[in-house]
């Protein structure tokens, strides 16, 4: 005979669950009534610091029904203590907790005991396989969860499930020696449970999301905390690279927090700050997905700027990643397809200068990782994770660097290998961003003739491996990118450089604070207030400063030196063609009017030579953090150097970059009325046409499954004789008119010239519908349109007029 009373106690958290916990109270007592278990069961209720009257719910429960108790924490101090406190008091034989929500349904709690009483210490639900609320949304979690098997418990799926039955001597045991107040006190449970050999089964159940949970990004952070003093405290099942994996998963959960506001929901969100980049880069995923499925070109298509089209090669599509992506793009949508790009992009560069930094310049962990974070979250790619993931997705780059550096170990016989490698990672470079690729090679070529300069005996003996290298890369990435390059510069569409105004930094944005820094303000007035997307210096003077001590402190070491060359060209060049302080002109010429008209720096924005800079300083940081860290007698300078370092680097940590609801497409577009309008090859004409400034038509298109082409649209292509690359497609009559009645908010004179002008450019168009949705000026867009071709006629949210009938009346 059991001489334990209670056979079953289940433990509940709560937290401001006083609308909640009835349903769930009710639905527990119902189901454990039916139980073989009888009346022997106690349901424990621990209030983790309630202000919404929780507290008094439980207690008024435990005094209608003796088998609930009521526990109390005065302060909110986790779920982990909740739990803790729970299990500490049960007095049952079996232990289950339980989440407040029962997104595990307690009918499920028939299978756990299956397996308790079969004899494992513990069963876990599993939600393998359950469906949430959107599977991309779950990477963090699932990165997460990979981490915890590598390091912590093996062979478990899922740790996080909020459904779990312990035997109850153990359970108890294991809470007493538990020290994780948070979200992660599951995992120190199943540590605990795996140190001491007592088995745990996994078991699955069904789950579904619950409204209203507590959980947020940035708990992420808390929990990767956790997962280092559990690793601290008990120790872990496996030996691996524990420290290495939490590192790069400290990357991604940062670059989710950066991103969060967007993955809140990246479908129906914008990076407000991004200007019309966006629609233009879901359109890119888009139209490649497209060409994948259907066999199409993927370097040229005619569904924007028709009939012309566009040149996709030349216009950054990045396809080394929108071909890979195409099953995301088509199973999630492009809009998913771009947040994920984002947000591996910050984290996977990062991860990948932590890996060069720590495998080449033997640095420690804790300074690999400081310098990798500092190269994939500077305010420079902050800035561009608005709008531009060709300079965001820079995880190539170290890898490159990695390889020349290969080359160049004398005591290294393999060329061949090393140059093939080499040439691979250049080509994908080029499917990325040759504008990067660019910038990387002035960087390297600097710090390459600064070494050389700063130790000519050991540049010598590295020259011939490093030249035969390089020729093998160039046999090996020639052949791989031609086509395509020749397409791109010679191809239907294609431009002789881009035209683009004076776009230099500002000195005082070498020291000024971004937008997006925590030092910096959302809209600062004055010369500091660049562009979101193209802030590309604003490191700080607490960085500056710290950044010529370092420079003066490590100047014996040669690679110190030529990082410090690559430091000052880069600053200097990103100045431009006359240098600016605090917004007047001084009318000194800069060294970029040196390089703007050599071929391919006629098209480089002149400010992004600063992010050049960028890697070299988190070499630069990772190296002093190193030297520093050998100080080892002396604690209170190391402190004083943490200290230093905190200060430099705190003002630039970024903040989340601001994301609003997207305005939703109108029914014509989701619906396909647009088919009964629209004959196969003939377009659409969206009012206003669509460009840099205004490209909505583009995400309508794209809602539309790409099913017709559009006129003009926003995209790099050819203007006048000779081919200087502009943003948009020429502008004929009708398009000038439209543009000019949206900017001047007024209605144009509009007499039969202008009459006569709209039916070529519809013809030249090849239009079968022009298109106005909603839009702020809307009515004076639609009094010109009415103008031009008659009254139109209201359907699925836009107003249309059908080109068809107009020809058919003209006839």
């Amino acid at each position: 005979m059991n001489a334990n009373p209670v056979e079953l106690s289940v433990v509940i958290p709560a937290f401001n669950e006083r609308h909640r916990l009835p349903a769930t109270l009710k639905a527990l007592r119902a189901h454990l009534d039916g139980l073989p278990v009888g009346g022997a069961w106690e349901l424990i209720v621990v209030d983790d610091g309630s202000t919404d009257g929780t507290g008094s719910l439980i207690r008024a429960e435990a005094r209608a029904e003796p088998r609930i108790r009521a526990l109390h924490s005065p302060a909110n101090h986790g779920k982990g203590h909740a739990v803790r406190t729970g299990v500490r008091a049960s007095r049952g034989r079996l232990v289950l907790f339980t989440d407040a929500d029962l997104a595990t349904p307690v009918e499920e709690l028939d299978k756990l005991l299956n397996e308790v009483n079969a004899g494992f210490g513990a069963a876990i639900g599993s939600r393998t396989g359950a469906t949430r609320r959107h599977p991309l949304r779950e990477l963090p979690a699932r990165i997460g969860g990979a981490l915890i098997r590598a390091t912590l418990v093996p062979g478990l799926a899922d740790t996080q499930c909020g459904f779990k039955l312990f035997d109850g001597h153990r359970a108890r045991a294991a809470f007493e020696m538990s020290r994780i107040d948070g979200w992660g006190f599951d995992v120190e449970i199943l540590c605990l449970f795996a140190r001491f050999g007592w088995p745990v089964t996994e078991v699955p159940v069904r789950w579904s999301h619950q409204p209203g949970s507590k959980f947020r990004y940035r708990d992420y952070a808390t929990i990767l905390a956790e997962l280092v003093r559990i690793r601290r405290l008990h120790g872990a099942v496996v030996r691996t690279d524990a420290r290495g994996l939490l590192v790069l998963l400290g990357y991604l959960l940062a670059a989710v927090a950066v991103l969060g506001r967007l993955w809140a929901d990246p479908e129906h969100r914008y990076l407000v700050d991004g200007g019309q980049d966006q629609n233009q880069w879901e359109w890119f995923f888009a139209v490649t997905a497209r060409a994948v499925t259907h066999l199409d070109d993927p370097l040229f298509t005619t569904l924007q700027n028709h009939p012309d089209g566009v040149n996709l090669m030349a216009n950054t599509v990045m396809l080394g990643l929108s071909i890979p992506l195409t099953p995301v793009t088509l199973i999630f949508g492009p809009s998913v397809t771009w947040a994920v790009v984002l947000t591996l992009g910050l984290a996977g560069t990062a991860a990948a200068w932590y890996g060069l930094i720590r495998r080449h310049l033997s640095g420690t962990r804790t300074a690999a990782a400081a310098g990798g974070a500092f190269c994939g979250f500077a305010p420079p790619m902050i800035s561009h994770a608005n709008a531009h993931p060709n300079f965001v997705v820079l995880l190539v780059i170290p890898l490159l660097i990695g390889r020349l550096l290969r080359l160049a170990e004398r005591d290294r016989d393999r060329v061949l290998r090393d140059g093939t490698m080499l040439g691979l990672l250049i080509a994908y470079q080029i499917y990325l961003g040759e504008e990067a690729l660019l910038l990387t090679a002035t960087g390297l070529t600097v710090f390459a003739a600064a070494y050389a300069l700063a130790r000519p005996d050991v540049a010598h003996a590295k020259a011939g491996r490093l030249a035969r290298g390089l020729g093998v890369s160039a046999l090996v990435c020639l052949p791989l990118v031609a086509y395509p390059l020749t397409w791109q510069f010679f191809g239907p569409q294609s431009y002789d450089g881009l035209i683009h105004g004076p776009w230099g930094n500002d000195v005082a944005a070498i020291t000024g604070f971004a937008r997006q820094s925590l030092a910096g303000h959302q809209a600062t007035p004055g010369p500091l207030d660049a562009s979101p997307t193209e802030q590309n210096a604003f490191f700080g003077w607490p960085l500056a400063v710290l950044v010529v001590a370092l420079l003066t402190w490590l100047r014996r070491s040669a690679v110190v030196v030529a990082l410090g060359a690559v430091i000052g060209v880069a600053v200097l060049l990103s100045l431009g063609r006359e240098i600016t302080v605090y917004g007047t002109p001084t009318g000194v010429p800069g060294p970029w009017a040196l390089m703007a008209r050599l071929p391919l720096f006629e098209s480089v924005v002149e400010s992004r030579l600063a992010m050049v800079a960028v890697p070299a300083i988190g070499v630069l940081l990772a190296i002093g953090i190193d030297r520093a860290q050998g100080l080892a007698p002396d604690r209170r300078l190391r402190l004083a150097c943490c200290l230093v370092l905190v200060q430099a680097l705190l003002p630039i940590t970024p903040k989340p970059l601001a994301a609003a609801e997207r305005p939703a497409t109108p029914p014509f577009f989701t619906a396909g009325l647009w088919k009964r309008y629209v004959e196969p090859g003939r377009s659409v004409v969206p009012v206003p046409p669509p460009d840099a400034a205004d490209a909505t038509a583009l995400h309508w298109q794209v809602d539309a499954g790409l099913g017709f082409p559009i006129t003009e649209g926003y995209f790099v292509g050819p203007f006048g004789p000779k081919r200087t690359g502009v943003y948009g497609a020429p502008q004929r009559p009708t398009s000038i008119l439209l543009r000019r009645a949206r900017d001047d908010d007024a209605v144009p004179a509009i007499g039969d010239d202008e009459r006569r002008a709209a039916v070529t450019d519809l013809a030249f168009w090849r239009a079968d519908l022009v298109v106005l949705g909603p839009h702020p000026r809307q009515n004076v867009l639609r009094q010109t349109l009415d103008g031009l071709f008659g009254p139109g006629r209201f359907e699925g949210g836009v107003w249309l007029w059908d080109v068809r009938d107009m020809r058919k009346a003209r006839s």
